[in-house]
This record gives C-alpha cells, sequence and structure tokens, in this order.
C-alpha cells in the first residue's frame, strides 16, 4: 500500500450528501478482477450521459477537476452497500484523500485498508472547502489542510489509522509487525 503523508493536490467539490457506493461505481462494473480501470466507471451515472458522452457540468469532467486527487464531500460520503471496490474506484482514479462531514461505517475501513485518506471536517468547512476547485495541502503527520490563502485547518484521525497509513501498512504487513510475537505463541503450542 502507498503511504500517505502529505499530499498537496487540486480538491474538487461534490457537493451531494448520501452519496452511496453505487453510485461511486455502480455494481454492473464490478466484475473486474483486478483494481486497475475501476477509475473509468467512478461516478458513472454523473459523469456520463445515458450514451456514454461526458457531461461537460460534472466537476471531475471540468479540465482542472480531471486532476483532481482530493475529493471535498457531503455528508454520509461512501454509505450503502459494502464495495470495496468504490475505494478501488476513487483510487485508480487518483483520488487520494476524501475531506467530509461524515462517511459510511464500512466505506471508512476499507478506505483505510486501502491507503484512502478519509477526513472528517464540520459541515461549515466542508462548505467552505467545496466553494471552488483549489488546490489545498493535507498533511497526514500534521493533521491539518493548509488552503492556498496560507489559511490552517486543524483535524482528527484516529492514531491506529494515522499510522497506517502513514507507514502505508496493508491488513497483512500490520499484522508481521507482531511477528515476533507471534513465533513465540506458536512455539508454546
Amino acid at each position: 500500500m502507498e503511504k500517505f503523508d502529505r499530499l498537496t493536490a487540486i480538491a474538487a467539490p461534490l457537493p451531494l450528501a448520501n452519496v452511496d457506493t453505487d453510485m461511486i461505481i455502480p455494481a454492473r462494473y464490478m466484475k473486474a478482477l483486478t483494481r486497475s480501470g475501476l477509475g473509468q466507471h467512478l461516478f458513472r451515472e454523473l459523469r456520463y450521459t445515458p450514451g456514454g458522452t461526458e457531461r461537460s457540468d460534472f466537476i471531475l469532467n471540468h479540465p482542472v477537476g480531471r486532476h483532481a486527487r482530493i475529493l471535498i464531500a457531503d455528508r454520509n460520503f461512501g454509505c450503502g452497500s459494502s464495495r470495496e471496490h468504490a475505494v478501488w474506484a476513487l483510487a485508480d482514479f487518483g483520488i487520494r484523500c476524501v475531506v467530509a462531514p461524515s462517511f459510511g461505517d464500512i466505506f471508512a475501513g476499507n478506505a483505510r485498508k486501502n491507503g484512502l485518506l478519509l477526513v472528517r471536517l464540520p459541515d461549515d468547512r466542508c462548505d467552505r472547502l467545496r466553494e471552488g476547485i483549489a488546490q489545498i495541502s493535507v498533511d497526514l503527520v500534521e493533521q491539518r489542510i493548509t488552503l492556498a490563502s496560507g489559511e490552517t485547518i486543524a483535524f482528527a484521525i484516529d492514531p491506529g489509522d494515522r499510522r497506517t497509513l502513514i507507514e502505508g501498512l496493508d491488513d497483512i504487513a500490520r499484522t508481521l509487525r507482531h511477528e515476533a510475537a507471534i513465533a513465540r505463541f506458536e512455539q508454546r503450542l
């Protein structure tokens, strides 16, 4: 898993509440056996017309929005079914961080396991960040977001999740940190 410590990138606003995992990636695109290529189907119904033409008014189709690596979402982002493909599609598109007031619980677990940083901020802060497309910096080490103006916004994150992301640990790597203790336990059997 790729480490996450600091990211300076375009932040694209997505002012929609209750974006479920089916909206992030429709079920019909989850037949792939690999994670690569899922980004092309990210927000499929929002990004494309039924005929497959890009919707020019969708933020990730905007010339600057195409390069977004940070998404500023609204309440309850990632709710719905437990599909890990939603996180994979975001990552394959290039999104490394989502900022929102709240997230679906299972989505949040899948995000941590796959190196996607989720930052929870109050509604009013998210509303302000969604005012336009801008470059911001997200510093997980210092737990702060820095705006182009120089203003900083502090955020809190679970210490275990923070360590997992900074060190780039997937579930296997997290387990292997305890390899010596596991070996001692196995010797006692």
